[in-house]
């Protein structure tokens, strides 16, 4: 070996000593913080678990503010050093996001409506213009104005009245899900003195314009269980209780048909629906029991000309059929199959239109857009054309038109809203996203769906994206993300603040785990209750697989999830955490146990046909076997950055305050852990557009950080 060559391996060497040696020394000089043990031992079925740290859910306590806000203190010291890198992320990701942009506008009952965002400003204006887009506009809400001296600032459920004067809206300015109603007079600007607390935000209109129908949630564990009638001009302590869902495991909602005939009033939980119905023109009416609930029943229901459209899982369709029935006599047992269940093609919903029905299914992960004629002379579906693009039918409120909008991405396409002609099948783009910077072109990044094989022997797909050129020697930073819980599935879509990662080597893998619904409705259920674990187990042999395939080694891979995604970081991190150099985990819910015993916590009644009743000993026994913060051990564990928000209504601060305090109890490892409290915000972070890039940028920099990529 030549010289210059052994001095330069030396150089490196040094060098990766020095780096080593100044993170080391960084944390002997910044001494994380401890929090105090008051032990308590939770007792159930004859098992007890002893909880350290069961205080911090004192979210008024002095000491519990004062230890949250020593972790966010130690947080900015050990993060100091990327201050400047993730400003400068930041507006990276903001110089590509089109400031003063707009929706396509959208028309209902003579009106156009839009939604645009201002250069320089962080919330959107709500406008609207008659009959043509050529007209005065007229501003219904500018949220710039809203926001002023909040913190947090969140309008929900705009909903504009039949006669096009009034429109009903929803305030969060805590950030927990918890709205305020008003009424506003759109004619005069004037907001009227009715305040309705404790709400979803959402509400409908009768036919009369005068009588609103809305969701009250219950006090303490927000769940939405109450459905009141509020008359115009009326004081809200008069409003009527016309439904109460009394079943703590159901949330109740209320909605009017795409054709306006009808008041919904829908009942569900994970497993099982219910809906009542009242003519809108008749809001002082009994509403109607469509189809009683019978557990593990699940539909929805549409209305067109005579008849209801039933979407359900009826006699065991478990991947959905879509079936029809009578206005008159709307039970279960007069319903007609219109489209029968298929073993292989998830049925996930349909749009109604006074010619068509388009229907949206899920083939093998793909999206697919179904169209067909009611009189049958057309049935096609949408032309796509790879394996890692995300369509949807978009905002389609009018009834009588030829037009579908719809949307179209893929993890290299910028969003596209798309108008197309069911009957000429001409398509208009009407706007595609931009990418500002003019550095983007798609034609650099390359993207593709892999399978890996699970534990079970079951194949996982993963969609990827990265830069073109990549070489597969296990050098590149990888990072997974995953989320696997409720059926619900992180389809392949465009990002652009993605781009911060990949134009810097990174690679992007979502991990279609079980417990998601991306291969049918059984991929859902063999990933829930007593068969949760093969979401994780999946999410660890997708990394296994990218590993084995040189995609990328365990020094270059890095984990993300939020929510029950995060609930799924601390699993893997506990099951196999030297397969990952640094995790994310966003507000993740990763005590269980506890939370789950626990009735008062919003959420929790309604999510035991998800996780299972650990009032049983079957689930109790199960939960505990994979709850991130029972099974923290003595071991090393990954780089980690935790963030959460104190008025968090979904996940509880403390459970990711607890598990922090016990990992740095007993963890073997000098790596970073991290605990970032947002003290003013909830499960979905900051209000603003631009705010919550700066979580982003966070995020990103902790990544690029431990990389070693610093600009």
């Amino acid at each position: 070996m030549k010289t210059s060559h052994i001095i330069f391996l030396l150089s490196l060497i040094f060098a990766t000593s020095c780096k080593k040696n100044t993170m080391n020394t960084l944390e002997t000089k910044i001494q994380p913080p401890v929090a105090d043990k008051k032990p308590i031992n939770l007792e159930k079925h004859d098992d007890i678990r002893v909880d350290n740290y069961f205080w911090l859910n004192e979210r008024e306590n002095p000491e519990v503010i004062d230890y949250l806000e020593r972790e966010n203190d130690y947080n900015e010291k050990m993060t100091a050093h990327t201050k400047q890198f993730q400003k400068s992320l930041f507006e990276e990701m903001k110089s590509r996001i089109k400031e003063d942009d707009s929706s396509v506008p959208y028309k209902l009952n003579g009106y156009w409506y839009l939604t645009r965002f201002e250069k320089g400003k962080d919330y959107p204006v709500y406008s609207r213009k008659k009959e043509t887009l050529e007209a005065e506009e007229e501003i219904l809400f500018d949220c710039n104005k809203e926001a002023e001296g909040h913190s947090y600032y969140r309008l929900a459920g705009l909903n504009i009245s039949p006669d096009n004067k009034l429109a009903a809206f929803g305030v969060d300015t805590v950030s927990r899900r918890n709205y305020t109603i008003q009424i506003k007079n759109i004619e005069t600007g004037e907001i009227y003195p009715e305040v309705i607390e404790t709400t979803t935000g959402g509400s409908t209109w009768a036919a009369d314009s005068k009588t609103l129908f809305y969701t009250k949630k219950d006090e303490e564990t927000l769940r939405s269980n109450k459905i009141y009638r509020h008359v115009l001009g009326t004081s809200v302590s008069e409003d009527v209780e016309v439904y109460d869902e009394t079943d703590d495991t159901f949330n109740t909602f209320v909605y009017k048909t795409k054709s306006k005939k009808y008041l919904v009033i829908g009942s569900g939980s994970t497993l099982t629906s219910e809906y009542r119905i009242l003519r809108a023109d008749n809001p002082t009416g009994e509403f109607k029991v469509f189809q009683p609930r019978i557990r593990g029943l699940e539909y929805g229901i549409s209305h067109y000309k005579d008849h209801f459209y039933v979407l359900t899982n009826a006699d065991e369709a478990t991947n959905f059929k879509l079936m029809k029935v009578s206005e008159d006599n709307t039970a279960k047992e007069n319903w007609k199959d219109l489209i029968p269940h298929r073993k292989n093609v998830l049925l996930e919903d349909i749009e109604i239109f006074k010619d068509y029905l388009v229907v949206s299914e899920r083939d093998n992960g793909l999206n697919k857009i179904n169209i067909k004629k009611w009189d049958g002379t057309a049935d096609y579906y949408l032309p796509f054309d790879n394996e890692t693009y995300t369509a949807y039918v978009s905002t389609n409120p009018d009834f009588d038109t030829k037009s579908l909008r719809y949307s179209y991405n893929s993890l290299t396409t910028p969003n596209s809203v798309i108008d197309f002609d069911m009957e000429t099948k001409e398509k208009e783009i009407k706007k595609e996203q931009e990418v500002l910077g003019g550095k983007y072109d798609k034609n650099n990044y390359v993207s593709e769906r892999i399978w890996a094989t699970a534990d079970d022997g079951t194949k996982i797909p993963m969609s990827l994206v990265y830069k073109k050129g990549i070489k597969k020697d296990g050098n590149n930073p990888l990072l997974q993300y995953g989320y696997g819980s409720y059926g619900s599935t992180i389809d392949p879509y465009f990002s652009t603040t993605r781009l911060s990662l990949l134009d810097r080597g990174f690679i992007f893998a979502i991990a279609h785990i079980r417990g998601s619904e991306y291969l049918g409705r059984s991929w859902y259920e063999d990933g829930k209750l007593l068969k949760k674990k093969n979401t994780f187990t999946d999410f660890i042999a997708c990394s296994r697989f990218l590993i084995d395939q040189k995609y990328t080694s365990p020094k270059h891979l890095y984990a993300m999830g939020g929510s029950a995604g995060g609930l799924l970081m601390g699993a893997i991190v506990n099951m196999a955490p030297r397969l990952y150099n640094g995790v994310v985990a966003a507000v993740p819910f990763v005590d269980v146990v506890t939370t789950m015993l626990d009735d008062s916590i919003p959420l929790t009644t309604g999510e035991y046909d998800e996780w299972g009743n650990p009032n049983e000993e079957k689930y109790y026994t199960y939960m505990k076997s994979y709850s991130p913060y029972d099974n923290v051990i003595a071991q090393d564990y990954p780089n980690m950055l935790i963030t959460t928000g104190l008025h968090d209504s979904q996940v509880q601060y403390w459970e990711p305050a607890k598990w922090v305090a016990k990992l740095r109890d007993l963890k073997t490892d000098t790596n970073l852990l991290l605990l970032h409290t947002n003290m003013e915000a909830g499960h979905g972070g900051a209000s603003g557009r631009f705010e919550a890039l700066k979580e982003v940028a966070e995020e990103y920099a902790f990544l690029l950080d431990l990389e070693s990529i610093r600009e």
